[in-house]
């Protein structure tokens, strides 16, 4: 698969609760083709430890020409410790 699959987005930021729901959540996320950016951050709101995985959809490019075979990555920067559960495009933001 070249694109992430039901139109989510290439880069993704799971939020929510240091719980079970989250830990499935960011366990389901490699069975749909996700690589985990790097660790979660981690963050304590005065009631709760929230934490925030960024997601990245693996960027596939074919030899062209010098340097084929050499790989190509994918990057990106950023983590986020929003209170709010969610998968968004942009930390912190809701969704499913």
């Amino acid at each position: 698969m070249s694109t992430p699959p039901d139109g989510l987005p290439v880069y993704r930021v799971l939020t929510g609760p240091d719980d079970e729901s989250f830990c499935r959540r960011v366990s389901e996320a490699p069975a749909l083709g996700y690589e985990l950016h790097e660790g979660p951050d981690v963050t304590f709101d005065g009631k709760r430890v929230v934490v925030a995985q960024a997601l990245l959809w693996p960027m596939r490019h074919g030899p062209t020409g010098a340097g084929a075979g050499a790989g190509a990555g994918a990057g990106a920067a950023g983590t986020a410790a929003g209170a709010g559960s969610g998968t968004a495009a942009v930390a912190g933001a809701g969704g499913a």
